[in-house]
């Protein structure tokens, strides 16, 4: 088995509000370096049911799909296909897709543990050791769930619900 990356943090924010504000205000927290857009990045979003895009709009119409939602259960967890590969360039092939599961596990009613899991960076195919050491590191899912827990923290925008 291959690299398996376990991460988690807590926010004071109910499971579902949580789970809402990680996927309908994702272009209010992700950063935009983390996109191939950049400053000019007009949406990043994640259509939340089974075979939805995980999709960049940039200008000029400029579409890219970075994943595909494999299983979800609102206010509980989503499963996505990372189709990013180890040179950050989209993969259109969801077999050589490694698999993101962020889980929204109720701590008390107003305060949730995110739990990240990322595995199976072996269907990224060459690079992907050290892909899966970079998504790993300070400036992989420790930087991205940080992000997270800031808009959290900051209250603002934070939705009532996800729109399908």
């Amino acid at each position: 088995m291959g690299k398996v990356i376990r991460k988690e943090i807590d926010v004071d924010l109910s499971s579902e509000q949580a789970f809402n504000a990680f996927i309908s205000e994702l272009a209010l927290w992700w950063p935009k370096a983390y996109t191939w857009s950049k400053d000019k990045l007009v949406e990043i979003s994640i259509h939340p049911i089974p075979g939805g895009h995980c999709t960049e709009k940039g200008p000029n119409d400029f579409r890219c799909d970075w994943g595909t939602v494999s299983a979800v259960k609102h206010g509980e967890y989503i499963k996505i296909r990372w189709q990013i590969s180890p040179f950050r360039v989209p993969e259109p092939d969801p077999d050589k897709a490694s698999e993101v599961t962020i889980g929204f596990r109720t701590i008390t009613d107003e305060q949730t543990r995110i739990e990240l899991r990322h595995d199976h960076f072996e269907n990224h195919g060459e690079g992907y050791e050290k892909y899966g050491d970079a998504m790993d590191g300070e400036q992989g899912w420790d930087y991205l769930l940080a992000c997270f827990a800031k808009h959290a923290r900051s209250g603002s925008g934070i939705t009532a619900e996800v729109k399908s």
